[in-house]
């Protein structure tokens, strides 16, 4: 059973800040404080789990504008989008601009020359591991005042913001997430550059699987 809804909010970002640590020194989130017509809506990004056990995993790349479509042309405000290909809907393992499949083109991995020569025009993005601070400092150069921002997740059931903002499929059986693992529901934070294109930030956790089931469930 998926998210009980998804989707993605447009506006403009206007600050950020860490969650306060507890008693332990943990804390979780940065939290993204986002205009949009409705008022301002905060975004609370997993930088860490309430699991000790469990890792987290980020990586940041660019894309183009238009292998987002058709997000990017969205007015301001929360959308909510249908959990499929083609609907502006994200997912980590299996659209185009986000999946890394090495080699998933041939039978069999290519031969050096033309691996590195398929590297160059769409280089790898391996998932780093870390600390909560390691992954807050990988996304704050992203989170530039002003910029638009393009906020992937479910929405609040009450007032403004989104959560669950990182990989949404993939968590093992047995654990409290299983029931919401779904296809075509993760979540993400990509800030638009100057230049047009996105700054994105993908984080999941040690425990989801690479690869899963049309159910989202671990393959």
């Amino acid at each position: 059973m998926p998210l009980d809804a998804y989707g993605v909010l447009s506006g403009t970002l206007h600050s950020h800040f860490r969650d306060q640590p507890d008693t332990q020194g943990h804390w979780f989130h940065v939290n993204l404080e986002v205009d949009a017509p409705a008022g301002r809506y905060r975004c609370a990004v997993d930088v860490d789990s309430k699991q000790s056990t469990t890792g987290v995993q980020w990586k940041v790349l660019t894309l183009a504008a238009s292998v987002l479509d058709p997000v990017p042309s969205l007015a301001p405000g929360f959308h909510e989008l249908d959990m499929s290909s083609g609907s502006g809907a994200l997912d980590y393992l299996r659209h185009p601009a986000l999946a890394h499949r090495p080699g998933c083109l041939f039978f069999r991995r290519p031969p050096a020359w033309l691996q590195a020569l398929l590297d160059r025009v769409n280089p790898p993005h391996p998932w780093i591991s870390g600390s909560n601070l390691d992954a807050a400092q990988a996304l704050e150069p992203i989170l530039v005042p002003g910029r638009p921002i393009l906020v992937f997740g479910e929405p609040f059931d009450h007032g403004l913001g989104v959560h669950n903002i990182h990989q949404n499929q993939g968590d093992p059986y047995g654990s409290q997430w299983w029931p919401d693992n779904g296809t075509w529901q993760d979540g993400a934070t990509l800030t638009r550059r100057p230049d047009g294109r996105y700054d994105v930030f993908l984080n999941k956790f040690s425990s989801q699987a690479d690869q899963t089931d049309e159910a989202g469930h671990p393959a």
